[in-house]
């Protein structure tokens, strides 16, 4: 089995494409839409890399797999479907994060909460063969209701749930995320694994300005990470992620990339006038009245 990873710098975000030297059978984690905030617009130049890679390598691209709706960047599922013919699958709680989010976004009463939008829902346990990969799914609630980390051989592939040691966790403040389960997912499932595991992020932050870094191990994260180690309590970790995660501001692109993510990476459909809008809240996190001022309790 063979990595090959992508970096966007400007999300911070890791994809990867996961193949079998011998057969070409290959997956593709988490790929990337750009867009472009100012412009309101999308570009595929990430995604065409990705692409790119898997005709000059002629692999069989079998399933496009995310780890969780994403909050920062927007996915590039759908573009590797229509290109390759795979399907797309997630974490079969992506209906909570649906029924989350279609009120906060006004998706609209034809906005399925089913997750039918999707290709394959892949549940807790679950073990399925991608070509001659086989892959074991693990869920990993906590910075969203449905993470999942993927299982490939001796690689773990934990999204937003585990990062590199000297960065630590995924945040937990986000609708229906928990601090107490992402905790269990780490602590209580990840780190009950092999110390020799590899894994692989779903994003690098570079913190201090180190280079980057996507690949470390179990053992590592217990011994060294610097928000969750294996002796490290429950309420300790939670107290410390509710603290920080007060500080951070919200995702750049999380209006613009949720409401795309939540449908499987599809943009919105065409108004009556032929153009895509995005629903875009406004003081949602702060909400005032019709002139700014600060909504009274």
């Amino acid at each position: 089995m063979k990595i090959e990873t992508f970096y966007d710098p400007k999300t911070y975000t890791l994809t990867y494409v996961v193949f079998d030297e011998a057969t070409r059978d290959a997956v593709v984690i988490d790929p990337v839409l750009d867009y472009d905030p100012l412009a309101s617009q999308t570009t595929t130049e990430s995604v065409q890399k990705v692409a790119a890679f898997l005709k000059e390598q002629e692999l069989r691209l079998h399933l496009i797999l995310e780890t969780h709706a994403h909050a920062d960047h927007l996915s590039g599922s759908q573009y590797l479907k229509r290109y390759f013919e795979a399907p797309v699958a997630i974490g079969e709680h992506i209906r909570v994060v649906q029924e989350t989010f279609k009120d906060l976004f006004d998706l609209g009463p034809d906005f399925k909460t089913d997750g039918s939008q999707f290709d394959r829902l892949l549940k807790d346990g679950e073990v399925f063969q991608a070509g001659s990969l086989s892959i074991g799914v693990i869920h990993t609630p906590g910075h969203t209701p449905a993470c999942v980390t993927y299982r490939i051989g001796d690689a773990l592939f934990t999204g937003d749930a585990l990062f590199i040691e000297d960065y630590g966790t995924g945040r937990c403040d986000f609708p229906r995320g928990s601090a107490e389960a992402l905790y269990r997912s780490v602590h209580d499932r990840l780190y009950a694994l092999p110390d020799e595991l590899r894994v692989f992020v779903g994003h690098d932050y570079q913190p201090n300005g180190r280079p980057l870094r996507y690949e470390t191990t179990l053992g590592a994260s217990k011994r060294q990470n610097v928000q969750l180690r294996a002796e490290t309590t429950q309420d300790e970790f939670v107290s410390f992620r509710q603290k920080r995660d007060a500080t951070l501001a919200p995702p750049r692109l999380i209006f613009q990339s949720v409401q795309v993510n939540v449908n499987a990476g599809r943009l919105p459909g065409p108004h009556a006038n032929g153009r895509r809008y995005l629903h875009m809240p406004l003081n949602l996190f702060h909400p005032t009245d019709e002139i700014g001022e600060p909504r009274s309790a």
